[in-house]
């Protein structure tokens, strides 16, 4: 279903790209003082914003209150990513839509930044990997496909190198602005770091090294900072375990004396109510960063103060 909806999407943008070649080849000079990069959803927003500084305009596909693993660029979108510079995305087991963009647009004149290039992914698990397949059967329209962990950002220390990433992306871009992308890299990076260091001393201290997840999103932080993931879903936030799968859940909670199940606010929280209920456990929110209001931007809230607020709850629960 989605692959002939990308298609229509295709069909229709076309069009629209023949417009926008003929608008930029009518000598159009206004792009020249700033450079103009699209971003997939709100990590790899901020991330770049970082770098960019005020070199560049800035903005972002995805909207906040869309979950990432679902979006798929309508005709809109396609020609926003044609009509830019650049666009930096997470990974292609995130964005499963990236390779049918390359295949549709321009790439003459249009930067792709792959935050998570040379970084070594983590793989599913056997469990996930079964849990995975159950879905597709279930939906078989879906075409969406991981077969690597893409939630790189939630470890600081991951996040330090999709950074340097997307640094080295612009800098080939646009290198008579690298002395202002390496200043503002490592100005930000600092932050990182201390957000890092932060996670290394906090989480070494805790009583407990197992927490129970929405879904498997914090495989990257629990691999950088010793502590184990056990999710009750899939790299998706829609799938739902089994019956059996959350026996096994309730007796590896006991066995570990977990008193705490972590959720997400854009997901529903419905399993991990009933699980957190049938083990009179508690529950508590870990974000994942997929998305961030206008409203939290308004407010003050960032990549590096919401890390900080999952470290007090992590803290919390596992002391």
């Amino acid at each position: 279903m989605k692959k002939h909806v990308f298609a229509a999407a295709l069909l229709v943008t076309s069009v629209l790209f023949a417009g926008c070649q003929s608008t930029s080849e009518s000598g159009d000079t206004s792009k020249e003082s700033k450079i103009d990069i699209v971003t997939s959803f709100y990590p790899m927003y901020e991330f770049t914003k970082e770098v960019a500084g005020d070199k560049a305009n800035v903005s972002m596909l995805i909207p906040s209150s869309v979950e990432p693993h679902d979006w798929e660029p309508a005709a809109k979108d396609l020609e926003q990513i044609q009509k830019s510079d650049a666009l930096v995305y997470n990974n292609e087991n995130m964005e499963t839509w990236i390779d049918d963009v390359k295949d549709t647009v321009d790439s003459k004149d249009l930067s792709i930044i792959d935050a998570s290039k040379g970084i070594d992914l983590l793989p599913f698990t056997a469990e996930e990997h079964e849990e995975e397949a159950e879905e597709h059967e279930e939906h078989a329209h879906e075409e969406h496909e991981h077969e690597f962990d893409p939630h790189l950002w939630l470890s600081p220390k991951m996040a330090i190198k999709e950074v340097e990433n997307i640094a080295d992306g612009l800098i080939k871009l646009n290198p008579k602005n690298k002395a202002v992308y390496e200043e503002n890299k490592n100005n930000y990076i600092q932050k990182l770091e201390k957000i890092d260091q932060q996670y290394t001393e906090t989480l070494s201290r805790v009583k407990n090294k197992e927490i129970i997840t929405q879904h498997a999103a914090f495989g990257y932080l629990a691999d950088s900072y010793g502590l184990k993931q056990v999710p009750i879903a899939g790299l998706s936030p829609d799938n739902e375990p089994s019956a059996k799968e959350l026996k096994e859940l309730k007796e590896f909670a006991k066995e570990h004396n977990i008193n705490t199940i972590f959720f997400e606010e854009n997901a529903s929280s419905k399993v991990a109510e009933t699980l957190a209920n049938e083990l009179h456990a508690k529950t508590a929110v870990l974000d994942t960063l997929e998305g961030l209001s206008e409203k939290d931007q308004k407010n003050g809230e960032t990549y590096i103060t919401i890390m900080e607020k999952n470290l007090k709850v992590l803290q919390k629960a596992l002391n």
